[in-house]
C-alpha cells in the first residue's frame, strides 16, 4: 500500500505541474460551464433549466476529458517515450503503476466535479443532485468505464504525435452528439440513432436523473455503461502495450 500510495502522489505531482494537461483536462469543461452558462441564462431545456441541463453535460464531458482523452494521451506520450517499458524494468510491480495513474485521473475527476457542482450551483443557479447516491454512482461507473475504454483506444493509436488527434476526433463528436451541450432530440434522425450507441449519452442519462425531482431512472443506462466499460477492459487487457510501437525506445 505504501508504493501505490507513493506513486499516486508522484502523478498528482507530474498531473498538476503539466500546465497544458491541468488547463485542459481540468480547466477547461470548468471554463466551458461558466462561458456557456452565462450565455444560455434562464431558457429551458427538456424541461430543465438550462444552468442544471449544462452542468449535468459538463459534468459528463469532463469525465470524459479525464478519464478517457486525458489518460490515453497520456499513456501513448509515455508509451512512445519508453517509460512505460522501462516500468516494467523496476521493482514497482506494472499493476501499481497502471493503478496509481487511473486512480490519479479518478481524484481529478473527484476535484472537477466539486468544482464544477460549487460553481453551477452558487455562480449559474443549477440545481444540487435530487438524488446524491445515484449521482455518485453515475461519476462513479463513468470513470470507471472511460478509463477503460482510454486504456483501449491506446492499442489503435501508433504514435505520440497522432495521440491527441485521434482522441479528439473520438471524443469531441461523442460530446456533440450525447447532447452535452443542447438536446438531442434537435439532432436529425440517424444522429439521434446514432447517439443511442454512445457511452457518454447513457451517462448523461444517469446523472440528468440524478439532479431532476421525479426523473425515471432507467437500469438499463447503467448497464449500457458498464457494458461499454467491460469492453473496453476486454480489448485493454487482451491489446495494451508497454513497448512503444514506433521507432526506437531513447537510450
Amino acid at each position: 500500500m505504501s508504493v501505490f500510495l507513493h506513486e499516486l502522489r508522484a502523478q498528482q505531482l507530474i498531473f498538476w505541474r503539466s500546465r497544458e494537461a491541468a488547463f485542459f483536462s481540468f480547466l477547461f469543461p470548468i471554463i466551458l460551464l461558466a462561458l456557456i452558462g452565462s450565455v444560455y441564462g434562464d431558457a429551458l431545456i427538456d424541461g430543465t433549466s438550462a444552468s442544471t441541463y449544462l452542468l449535468v453535460g459538463l459534468l459528463g464531458y469532463g469525465v470524459a476529458a479525464n478519464a478517457f482523452a486525458g489518460l490515453a494521451i497520456t499513456l501513448v506520450v509515455r508509451r512512445e517515450a519508453g517509460l512505460l517499458k522501462r516500468v516494467r524494468g523496476t521493482p514497482l510491480p506494472p499493476g501499481t503503476y497502471l493503478a496509481a495513474v487511473i486512480t490519479s485521473t479518478v481524484v481529478v475527476i473527484g476535484l472537477q466535479v466539486v468544482a464544477q457542482l460549487l460553481l453551477g450551483v452558487f455562480a449559474l443557479g443549477a440545481d444540487w443532485p435530487a438524488r446524491p447516491a445515484l449521482f455518485v454512482l453515475a461519476v462513479a461507473i463513468g470513470a470507471a468505464a472511460f478509463a477503460a475504454l482510454g486504456m483501449a483506444i491506446t492499442a489503435v493509436i501508433r504514435s505520440a504525435e497522432g495521440s491527441s488527434a485521434v482522441v479528439n476526433a473520438v471524443y469531441l463528436p461523442m460530446a456533440m452528439l450525447s447532447g452535452v451541450f443542447f438536446s438531442r432530440q434537435q439532432l436529425p434522425a440517424f444522429l439521434e440513432a446514432v447517439s443511442e450507441l454512445l457511452p457518454l449519452t447513457y451517462l448523461l442519462d444517469l446523472l440528468r436523473a440524478s439532479f431532476v425531482p421525479g426523473e425515471s431512472f432507467a437500469p438499463s443506462a447503467v448497464a449500457a455503461v458498464v457494458v461499454w466499460g467491460l469492453v473496453g477492459m476486454v480489448v485493454a487487457v487482451r491489446m495494451f502495450r508497454w513497448e512503444p510501437r514506433e521507432g526506437m525506445t531513447p537510450a
